[in-house]
């Protein structure tokens, strides 16, 4: 491999760490990050053999109002995998549309029933179901490991290429040695810091407040999106609740919140009546999640030895909840192109340019398209009290089936080849 990396990864092999080491182990594939792209690559990897080794920072995978939707590019992998008909017997709901409803109209944003696939809607299932799936799977095949608790600090370098990384948990400082390490740690990836890689950033015109409400068996199916004057609301159906995503101006948090609890209730119904009573059920704002949007990608997805997946190497705007299914994608073109090299315990540079040069256009494509709704959609509503109409190519139904089509199934298929 070259040795094109920043200097700071350049460290000098006779520098002992200066932590004392637990124990040092070795496999073929360090995972880090226990998230869906590195419990998916963790399964796939560990089917052929190759020794693997996901290190998840937190002791369980719960982790509340994280992505719960599954598309149909994800469930038809599951197929190509024998696992969808068991996914789908856990517990779950189908989104078979989404639509945008304002006072005065109502329109579909994307109909998935249209799709060619077997899977012609959204699967809603709680991503901790979906991850204790995967691990459950994966931990069949006695070449995966996981390790749960594992923070993460360092990355171990030597001439150039990294080599695996050291992390605190189970009583001291561990070592992992690995041919390849993949970062699959999410938007706020710590493999992504301490490799300094450099991102090219957006800046997405909005934060979102996520919250639960009871929802009613007469409430209609599926998701949509609540239109008022300067006001947006998301509303997922998760069967006996409704996930609820109140959209704001972007750093309108804390005015927000020194307007107080009352006053964002209240706001909330103006656009949902429906949910007079049901609001009630908000008593604190710790029932309140906050997620900062954000929107970016790194301009090279890895370095020797190393390797950035999901949302570690493109955080994704939550527009058409994308994101999981995007990582995954990766995780399956990161197993397509890297088992043969992985097998031959020798990963080229040029391996790793692979997975980025196959997975980068359909990366830069959905964030332009987000990057679009959110222009045309969701600033006109959000920075205007005028009320809202839903822009015209919305209703053409040739490009109404363009959102569904890049919502569900991505730029292009992938599909499992190992």
């Amino acid at each position: 491999m070259t040795t094109d990396v920043p200097k700071n990864l350049s460290q000098d092999p006779s520098i002992k760490p200066v932590h004392d080491i637990v124990d040092v182990q070795t496999t073929d594939c360090c995972i880090v990050g226990g998230g869906p792209a590195g419990a998916v690559l963790a399964l796939l990897l560990a089917r052929q053999g190759i020794s693997v080794i996901l290190l998840e920072a937190h002791k369980d995978l719960d982790r509340d109002f994280r992505g719960d939707t599954i598309h149909p590019s994800v469930m038809e992998i599951m197929e190509e995998l024998g696992l969808s008909d068991r996914l789908l017997g856990l517990p779950h709901t189908k989104m078979r549309q989404i639509s945008i409803q304002t006072p005065q109209d109502a329109v579909t944003f994307a109909d998935f029933s249209h799709l060619k696939t077997h899977y012609p809607y959204i699967t809603m299932l709680p991503q901790v179901k979906f991850l204790e799936f995967i691990t459950q799977e994966a931990q069949k095949y006695p070449s995966f490991h996981l390790v749960m608790g594992a923070n993460v600090q360092e990355l171990i370098t030597e001439n150039g290429v990294i080599q695996g990384v050291r992390y605190r948990g189970g009583g001291g400082w561990h070592e992992i040695r690995a041919i390849l390490t993949v970062g699959a740690d999410g938007r706020h990836s710590r493999l992504r810091h301490l490799a300094e890689f450099e991102s090219i950033e957006t800046s997405p015109p909005m934060d979102v407040l996520w919250f639960r409400l009871p929802r009613q068996p007469e409430d209609p199916e599926g998701g949509m999106g609540r239109f008022g004057q300067g006001k947006l609301i998301a509303m997922l159906d998760r069967g006996d609740e409704w996930q609820v995503a109140y959209i704001i101006p972007k750093g309108g948090y804390q005015q927000l919140r020194a307007a107080g609890l009352e006053e964002l209730k209240k706001s909330v119904v103006e656009v949902v009546p429906e949910f007079q009573q049901r609001i009630q059920n908000l008593h604190d704002w710790s029932q309140i999640a906050f997620l900062s949007v954000e929107s970016s990608r790194v301009k090279r997805w890895y370095h020797p030895g190393l390797l950035l997946i999901g949302d570690a190497a493109h955080i994704m705007s939550p527009v058409g909840g994308v994101g999981i299914n995007y990582a995954i994608q990766d995780a399956v073109v990161a197993a397509n192109v890297l088992s043969k090299p992985l097998k031959n315990r020798e990963v080229q540079l040029s391996d790793l340019a692979k997975v980025q040069r196959e997975r980068e256009l359909p990366t830069r494509i959905i964030q332009a398209f987000q990057t679009f709704i959110q222009k045309r959609v969701l600033t006109p509503v959000l920075t205007s009290n005028r009320t809202f109409v839903p822009p015209a190519f919305l209703r053409l139904p040739i490009l109404r089936d363009l959102p569904a089509r890049l919502i569900a199934l991505g730029v292009f298929p992938v599909h499992v080849k190992t």
